[in-house]
């Protein structure tokens, strides 16, 4: 996006509204739900007068909420709803509903569907475990590392070299991810550990006939989701996976 700076490349003034006020809306993220007036200048360049004065008018359209108490920004109500109304137009979401709501209940674990944005994954479902003592989720809309996540290395894994140029290059520049990448295809699964979050990530694919269309993964602690738990969850969620792609018609002549 374009908010690096307050020229947008002579855009007309039109699109700088729609791309500045999208690029305060990106902003927010599960790792970063609340942030200050002087978080967005910072993050986004924006001088502060412009950044408020955007803020101001996403509140007014209910797609920002202020906390007073804190003097920090959230994304507001409206923002939830066109959320909702993007998963609904996914087909593969309405589809992966039940498979993840049986995954979250054989795994105790939390259950997360993402598609493939054209240059990453994105969240597009996330259904909480509620069983345990600590929660974990995940908010739709957010976008995972291509390389990093469990779910990019799937997709890095399964996706056509025509589809994903970005994965191609990422590919011939890492001779680790090569690697990643074989290990991945040969076991259906690939795993991360973000070192910042003290959680454990698994994922496999999801096809619709001979073509990947998600990835499918478990997320739970790093001391929850070990041993002999993390393999019976890595069974569970590849059987999952497969009966959800076989739905789909994968495998079909």
């Amino acid at each position: 996006m374009a908010g690096a700076g307050e020229d947008l490349g002579g855009e007309p003034p039109a699109i700088q509204t729609v791309q500045r006020a999208a690029t305060i809306l990106q902003a927010f993220t599960v790792e970063r739900p609340w942030l200050t007036l002087a978080e967005l200048t910072a993050d986004l360049a924006f001088s502060r007068a412009t950044a408020h004065r955007y803020a101001r008018a996403l509140r007014a359209a209910n797609l920002l909420r202020f906390d007073s108490a804190t003097a920090t920004y959230s994304l507001g109500p409206q923002a939830l709803a066109m959320e909702a109304a993007a998963q609904a137009a996914l087909p593969i979401a309405a589809a992966a509903e039940p498979y993840l709501d049986r995954l979250t209940r054989l795994t105790n674990q939390t259950s997360v569907l993402s598609v493939w944005n054209g240059e990453s994954p994105t969240v597009v479902r996330c259904m909480d475990n509620t069983s345990g003592d600590v929660r974990l989720s995940v908010r739709a809309g957010s976008q995972l590392d291509l390389t990093r996540s469990a779910q990019g290395r799937v997709f890095c894994a399964f996706l056509p070299p025509a589809e994903a140029p970005a994965v191609a290059r990422q590919l011939q520049r890492s001779a680790e991810l090569r690697a990643v990448v074989e290990e991945v295809r040969r076991t259906g699964l690939a795993a991360n550990s973000p070192e910042k979050y003290g959680v454990r990530v698994l994922a496999a694919p999801v096809f619709e006939r001979t073509e990947i269309v998600a990835a499918l993964a478990v997320l739970g602690t790093g001391v929850a989701l070990s041993g002999p738990v993390e393999e019976a969850a890595a069974e569970t969620l590849k059987r999952v996976a497969r009966e959800l792609s076989e739905g789909l018609g994968a495998g079909e002549g």
